[in-house]
């Protein structure tokens, strides 16, 4: 007795379960003969996602006690995750390292004395990354082995101690609060940055350690990383001595070497010879990351739009007080 788009919607939604494989198509039709798609609970959660504060998520820095609803329900959404999915891929990864490591290919080779032995945790922070596609997953260790291979210097005697003095200075920040999307946010600020006290591959190294180290909270693996870059006070010397192949570097760093999200990369109060620096790294950039560049000058609306004031440092117009690496270091090491 249902009127025609309703039974088209019904048969649909029928059709898309037995799809998906879920025995359970009934649910379609709740008891009170409405035919809904998702449970409420499923609904309220969704539009929980639609609003969310810094308020809803867990602490940066140390491992997830316990996942929020709303971002388990985002990586349903988004990564396609569930349960049995997770163990499911975990197993078909762990095979496809196994059968590629005997091609004769020697990135697969190194894929597998890296993962080989490697807990479960490890491998679904690559399946996560790439959304649950196990080849592309696999393609993902292949870059960060390849990452460590192409880049040696940045991994000789690597360890917190070796970096701990420039995540001291700034370089990069990281914010104790995740922003409303339940992301990290890391900071660099330019203007006091003296590039032959602290090298352009030491704040590398730096960035190492700490996707490393935040890649182990799984909230983080999920909603991702985003990063504040404030030019104010960036020089024509500093320009002129950054060089071509050291911004190529930071770029393969950010691309398909490590199994994080970087979900946005915000410039602040640029000045106009930014440009020819960001025309060196734009020709690296993959349209994803492309398009997730933000260059908002000196013009804030849509900076604070993304981030609220509260939780951003002084030297990044927010309401905070000014930036401290020391209790960063601390609460990333101790």
């Amino acid at each position: 007795g249902l009127p025609q788009e309703g039974q088209e919607f019904w048969i649909k939604a029928v059709f898309k379960q037995l799809i998906q494989g879920r025995s359970d198509a009934t649910s379609v039709c709740s008891q009170s003969g409405t035919y809904r798609m998702v449970s409420e609970e499923e609904q309220a959660l969704r539009a929980k996602l639609e609003h969310l504060s810094v308020k809803d998520h867990g602490p940066v820095f140390g491992t997830c006690a316990k996942m929020p609803d709303h971002t388990i329900q985002k990586a349903k959404d988004e990564l396609n995750e569930t349960e049995d999915k997770k163990a499911s891929a975990v197993k078909e990864l762990r095979g496809v390292i196994k059968d590629r490591a005997g091609s004769g290919d020697d990135l697969a080779k190194a894929v597998q004395d890296t993962f080989g032995e490697k807990p479960d945790g490890v491998l679904v922070r690559f399946i996560r990354a790439r959304k649950y596609d196990v080849n592309r997953a696999f393609d993902l260790m292949k870059g960060y082995v390849r990452f460590r291979r192409d880049y040696p210097e940045l991994f000789e005697n690597l360890s917190p101690e070796a970096v701990r003095s420039t995540i001291e200075a700034g370089y990069p920040g990281i914010l104790s609060s995740r922003d409303k999307y339940g992301r990290v946010v890391l900071l660099f600020n330019i203007e006091n940055w003296d590039y032959e006290e602290i090298t352009f591959d030491e704040i590398l190294r730096a960035y190492c350690v700490i996707l490393e180290k935040l890649l182990e909270n799984e909230e983080t693996q999920i909603n991702g990383f985003c990063i504040i870059e404030n030019f104010k006070g960036f020089t024509m010397q500093q320009a002129s001595g950054i060089k071509p192949t050291e911004l190529k570097k930071m770029v393969d760093m950010l691309q398909d070497s490590f199994p994080a999200r970087f979900k946005a990369l915000h410039f602040i109060h640029q000045p106009w010879y930014f440009t020819t620096t960001y025309n060196v790294v734009k020709p690296f950039l993959k349209s994803k990351l492309l398009e997730r560049v933000f260059v908002h000058g000196d013009e804030l609306d849509t900076y604070f739009a993304e981030f609220d004031p509260e939780i951003l440092p002084s030297e990044f117009d927010g309401k905070g007080s000014k930036y401290d690496g020391k209790a960063t270091a601390a609460k990333l090491f101790d």
